[in-house]
């Protein structure tokens, strides 16, 4: 994509990078923790097969699998190394995750595990001695194995009130130290997956529909009540929501491949924005619930907490378009980021077949910034490669360059577009272990891991051509591309 006119970020832009507690930390049972889903996660392509199918047991089974988020890349005890290193880069931000069951190992206990409380304060106080400001996701991926076994995740109304309560001791306890927060990471991803963000495995189709949105129901409630509570505790404080944003082209100008589409990215794109901003379900979901006969079980006084606890801003993430039409052969279809579609002839796919469209990352901010009207800040975008190291130690990572500096130019075009735009954290900004996955070989980072699909490597960290230019980039405001 040619840049038309000269890119000026705001002044204050909040560039950076974003993790997940569960695919870095590792030190799973360390400090009290307790399990959480991912840690019952094989890697290697067995783990997507189980995130795609119905009736996962969530147990863990040493001898036929190998379980990479155990040991992650170990910033458990390596945090203040990479926090040096994104210091180096010139961060201004870094978006992390709190692991829930640090703090509330089995998530329905009446009070919580001072060590993981600790830990995270000294991951906060070194970032703040770099004058890195931390954006926290409250919930990532990190659900306590206990709520999912014992409640049945998020389908189970009481879990409702454990999120409350460790929401309430992260804000209370952190209030000085963090500014940013965000509720649940990709939570629409649960159409499609609701493993991770929900914590249940689907047992028939039959049930899947109405299992899945009387689960998003209860998160709704508990991000509302988590807004709430921390304009309460925290009143100088930015809170939003997160999804996963990709844009549904039609595949032609066919009448009916355009309404599939619009109907697709209505139900993906903006059922879950559409709560956490306007307060609201959206009127196409009433058609939805009758067609798959969905009745929710409301309690008194939802409607009320939901419309009272929207969000400050929309936190994305975005790796690709897609591409769709109503009915598309095996040889059509093309892969991508938890949805699919269908092969876009316009558009190159990265080693693991998402497509790859810095258009599309304008297109959505415009869409989301003309549905909405409230600051959108992309907290996830990147390239997964596959990364050699020369005989000199060198990563030569152009392609991951030419992707992020395509992907800042849109950014730079949808501002001048209109739209209020917070801020940048690429995601994987350390090779970490792929969620959808479990590889290491999936690589993101600006930062090197010397780390293996089977678990060998030694951990070592090193600087990636990428490192040199991100760095560049966010001292030049954008202007360096």
């Amino acid at each position: 994509m040619k840049n038309t006119q000269k890119i000026v970020f705001p002044e204050v832009f909040l560039w950076g990078g974003a993790t997940a507690a569960n695919q870095i930390e590792g030190g799973y049972t360390e400090g009290n923790k307790g399990l959480n889903i991912a840690d019952v996660l094989p890697g290697g392509k067995e783990r997507l097969k189980i995130l795609m199918s119905a009736g996962f047991n969530f147990e863990i089974n040493h001898e036929k699998y190998t379980y990479p988020n155990h040991e992650a890349i170990d910033f458990y005890h390596r945090y203040q190394e990479d926090i040096a290193l994104f210091a180096e880069m010139g961060f201004k931000v870094f978006r992390m995750s709190i692991a829930w069951p640090r703090i509330f190992p089995s998530g329905d206990e009446q009070e919580p595990n001072e060590e993981g409380l600790a830990f995270y304060d000294r991951v906060f106080d070194e970032l703040l001695k770099y004058e890195i400001e931390p954006v926290v996701t409250i919930s990532h991926y990190e659900m306590p194995l206990h709520l999912v076994k014992e409640y049945g995740g998020w389908r189970n109304r009481h879990v409702v009130s454990f999120f409350e309560k460790y929401t309430k001791v992260i804000l209370k306890r952190y209030k000085d130290k963090v500014k940013y927060w965000m509720t649940f990471n990709e939570i629409n991803g649960a159409l499609k997956m609701p493993i991770m963000s929900m914590g249940f495995s689907p047992q028939t189709e039959e049930n899947r529909y109405q299992e899945t949105f009387q689960a998003f129901h209860h998160q709704f409630v508990a991000s509302a009540l988590a807004v709430k509570a921390c304009k309460e505790i925290i009143p100088d404080a930015k809170i939003g929501c997160m999804i996963l944003f990709a844009p549904v082209y039609s595949y032609d100008c066919n009448p009916e491949n355009i309404m599939y589409a619009l109907k697709e990215e209505e139900m993906f794109n903006y059922f879950c924005a559409d709560v956490h901003v306007r307060g609201e379900y959206p009127a196409f979901i009433k058609r939805f619930f009758k067609e798959k006969n969905i009745e929710l079980e409301i309690h008194e006084g939802d409607w009320k907490t939901i419309k009272e606890g929207t969000v400050d801003y929309i936190g994305l993430s975005y790796y690709m378009s897609r591409t769709d039409k109503m009915e598309k052969s095996e040889e059509e279809k093309a892969q991508g980021n938890i949805v699919g579609g269908v092969k876009n002839p316009f558009l190159k796919a990265s080693d693991w077949g998402w497509e790859i469209d810095p258009v599309g990352l304008r297109i959505s901010l415009n869409k989301l910034y003309g549905r909405y009207q409230v600051p959108l800040f992309v907290v996830e975008n990147g390239l997964g490669a596959y990364d050699q190291v020369e005989e000199d130690g060198s990563i030569n990572d152009n392609y991951r360059i030419n992707y992020l500096r395509e992907h800042v130019v849109a950014m730079g075009e949808a501002i001048e577009d209109g739209v209020e735009l917070m801020g940048y954290t690429a995601w994987g900004c350390i090779d970490l272990v792929s969620m959808s996955t479990g590889e290491m070989s999936k690589r993101y980072g600006f930062i090197y891991v010397d780390k293996n699909d089977d678990g060998s490597g030694t951990l070592e960290r090193k600087r990636k051509k990428s490192f040199h230019w991100y760095k560049k980039v966010i001292e030049s405001n954008g202007e360096d591309l």
